[in-house]
């Protein structure tokens, strides 16, 4: 399938928010990196065929001299920055790995069967997959982006969430009723705690102290203390328990019932449910706002989104979004949502300050898991049926040429049933094989 044909100007600018991706990664690098910045930029200029040889050759000329004086003209090493996203196809039994440089899938790895979950380690280059049909972890390495390690759990995990020092993973095994404990730099179980019936969810908080497990089966909550391991309580909640948002500062938790249309509010230090906040029909997803302070549920049989105020626990706005909205993302200034709507192809944008729905693209059939790019220019969406991920570019400004916001960008073909997706920004250590 193709995507959206861009005009020679438009292809250029693509090429210059991906440059302003690897900006993002050196603003966070020491010195040497960010000498790295000008053959990258070099390559991105010499790819557009639109613009013109001579200026490419000036501009990159005085990028390099500028940055030689900066660096006192020593030689230093070329850093290898990488961008990538990991799509968890469940009916193939693979994960595609798209380079988001240039959108085309890098690599197609063979997991374990019916791939559900899948996370990205916030401190080492490696990605975390959830096999739901053969009962195991695989573990990526994202500089090689070969499987490096496979770690039994235990029946029908689903999810597995990592804690923010990287240490430790929590799988949580829906058919046996427990949760699996990873440490993972040994890459090995250490410990298996049981909580209530059908675990779909488990997340672990910010501190790393609490890992919140959302029961299914049981309508309940289990809370762990992560740093004993061990079972605090199991609470009784609301019907159906699935997904789970936990506060930036660790002090609550929200977690949606769908059988309910409710969503509850559970103290994580102690231990009680606040209260039971009534949203739309079947809320599937929660979407926290990175400063923490509005939560978002997509109701799918309401095709509404309802915004909680976490501070005050109390639903502010219950509005239409779209046909069986599924999943939701914020964008990291806290300005937009992001919106897939399962039965319309769509994702819907929605502005948060604006208090309104400003722009729909159409995408591939049946669009779920969505994810940002590091600078946050493309939206990725995972197009279910179609076997594909939707790439929509938001644009800085509009022309007469390209009116349009926001634009389908292209379609990256992937595996059968696209499940989950994590990005991974980094610098290689390793070079290239």
């Amino acid at each position: 399938m193709k995507g959206h044909e861009f005009s020679g100007a438009e292809s250029c600018r693509a090429g210059t928010y991906r440059c302003r991706n690897s900006k993002m990664l050196l603003k966070n690098a020491a010195g040497a990196e960010a000498r790295s910045f000008v053959p990258l930029l070099a390559a991105r200029l010499k790819s557009c065929p639109f613009t013109n040889r001579l200026a490419n050759s000036l501009f990159v000329s005085l990028a390099f001299c500028s940055l030689l004086a900066l660096a006192g003209c020593r030689s230093q090493p070329v850093l290898d920055l990488r961008q990538y996203a990991y799509v968890s196809n469940g009916r193939s039994n693979s994960v595609s790995v798209i380079d988001l440089y240039s959108f085309h899938t890098l690599a197609t790895l063979s997991v374990g069967r019916n791939p559900t979950g899948v996370a990205a380690s916030p401190t080492r280059n490696e990605i975390y997959v959830v096999n739901s049909g053969t009962d195991n972890v695989s573990v990526i390495d994202a500089e090689r982006n070969q499987v490096v390690a496979t770690i039994g759990v235990h029946h029908a995990p689903y999810f597995i969430d990592v804690s923010a020092d990287g240490k430790r993973g929590y799988v949580a095994n829906s058919g046996s009723a427990n949760v699996s404990v990873l440490d993972l730099d040994a890459r090995r179980v250490v410990a298996t705690i049981g909580v209530g019936g059908a675990p779909g969810v488990a997340r672990v908080s910010a501190d790393g102290k609490s890992v919140v497990v959302a029961n299914r089966g049981g309508d309940s909550v289990s809370l762990i203390d992560a740093e004993r391991n061990w079972l605090r309580s199991t609470i009784a909640i609301c019907g159906q328990p699935g997904d789970v948002a936990i506060l930036p500062d660790s002090s609550k938790a929200f977690i949606a019932c769908s059988a309910s249309a409710q969503v509850a509010a559970v103290d994580l230090r102690s231990g009680n449910l606040l209260t039971l906040l009534d949203v739309g029909k079947t809320p599937v997803s929660l979407s926290l706002k990175p400063d923490g302070g509005e939560l978002f549920v997509c109701n799918f049989d309401s095709d509404s989104i309802s915004v909680i105020e976490t501070s005050t626990n109390e639903v502010g706005n219950t509005f239409l979004i779209g046909t069986r909205p599924s999943h939701a993302v914020v964008s990291g200034d806290n300005a937009l949502l992001y919106v897939s709507n399962f039965g319309a192809d769509a994702v819907a944008v929605y502005g948060i300050d604006l208090g309104k729905l400003v722009y729909t693209v159409q995408v591939g059939s049946r669009p779920d898991a969505l994810a940002l790019t590091p600078n946050q220019h493309f939206l990725l969406v995972n197009d279910t049926l179609a076997g594909d991920v939707a790439v929509i570019l938001k644009r800085d400004k509009t022309t007469k040429a390209n009116p349009a916001p926001y634009a389908l960008h292209t379609l990256v073909p992937v595996g059968i049933q696209p499940n989950q997706i994590a990005v991974k920004a980094f610098v290689a250590q390793a070079p290239r094989s």
